[in-house]
């Protein structure tokens, strides 16, 4: 029995050896590759000066309304995760893509990140840029941010588009995520590992590999920080605060939504249900996935624009 016991400590001493030098290895990597991918970040957009801090924001094309487009969340490039898109509306729309604290370029911060805080910082980097008047749009968790944004800005927002937003009440939102553990693993360099095996997505044809290799730059830096666990960390409490918030009843609402979604298979009729709640809703369902803009931003933008010639009509 004690050479078992002494052949197993001997093993599990190799075992704890092997992990250590190789932690030790994939966190000196991270570091080193970190301070070198820093360099080969191209940058886009224009940075303007939020609480001290700078976020970063693409304003592109013309026309006579103006789009304002929010991420999903912990989306590493929102201007590159939603070029695709952006190429089609800016034909004939002035497009404005926000990137707030720690997402694309914009710079993290200590602030809570609280929906409250998010709004309004959104919000001040419009001011900034003298845009007061848009239709306001965005993906997943921005459906969230997007009911207090526009009860707070009504009198800016003329309209509300979700793609694939996210809707009070739907399930699962009360998950509580291992914070410490999500660190522990970016500072160890394993997050890197894991992405440099599984990749990144993007491999749809929208994406040329030039975007896909500043998209993993981009996310190799954002991935994990504190900024972004910190609103990883308030997911449960920022839905659970929205839980009965509506849009405002007279704000127009077009949701571009997947119509057969097998994790949740009440997903098109909570929608529907959001889009019933005020005096103008609209609903598209699409066959695809979570990441809409990423397969179908033709239809997308055609769909806006049927949208809106469609109210155009309605008011002459």
């Amino acid at each position: 029995m004690k050479k078992f016991a002494k052949r197993a400590v001997f093993v599990l001493s190799g075992i704890a050896a092997v992990l250590a030098v190789g932690l030790a290895t994939t966190t000196l990597v991270n570091v080193m590759a970190s301070g070198a991918e820093a360099d080969q970040i191209e940058p886009y957009g224009q940075r303007v000066t939020v609480n001290g801090h700078e976020m970063n924001v693409l304003v592109t094309g013309s026309g006579p309304e103006t789009i304002v487009l929010l991420p999903g969340y912990g989306t590493a490039s929102p201007v590159l995760d939603f070029a695709p898109l952006v190429h089609d509306l800016a034909q004939d729309h002035r497009v404005v893509v926000v990137e707030p604290f720690g997402y694309g370029l914009s710079d993290g911060t200590d602030r809570p990140r609280t929906t409250e805080n998010i709004v309004t910082e959104v919000h001040a980097a419009l001011q900034e840029l003298d845009i007061d008047r848009y239709i306001l749009a965005g993906h997943s968790i921005a459906g969230i941010y997007g009911i207090e944004y526009t009860n707070r800005y009504r009198d800016e927002v003329s309209a509300f588009v979700g793609i694939d937003t996210s809707v009070p009440g739907q399930p699962n939102m009360d998950i509580v995520f291992p914070i410490g553990l999500l660190s522990a693993a970016k500072n160890l360099g394993l997050i890197r590992v894991v992405k440099a095996v599984d990749g990144i997505g993007y491999d749809e044809p929208a994406y040329t590999d030039d975007a896909r290799e500043q998209i993993m730059l981009i996310s190799n830096r954002n991935a994990l920080t504190p900024t972004i666990l910190d609103e990883m960390d308030r997911i449960r409490t920022n839905f659970a605060d929205a839980k009965d918030a509506r849009f405002p009843t007279d704000l127009p609402l077009l949701l571009f939504v997947v119509a057969h979604n097998a994790v949740t298979p009440e997903w098109l009729s909570l929608h529907e249900y959001q889009a019933a709640t005020v005096n103008d809703g609209t609903v598209i369902p699409l066959d695809g996935e979570h990441y809409l803009h990423h397969t179908h931003s033709p239809e997308i933008a055609d769909g806006l624009r049927a949208w809106e010639q469609t109210r155009t009509t309605a008011t002459e």
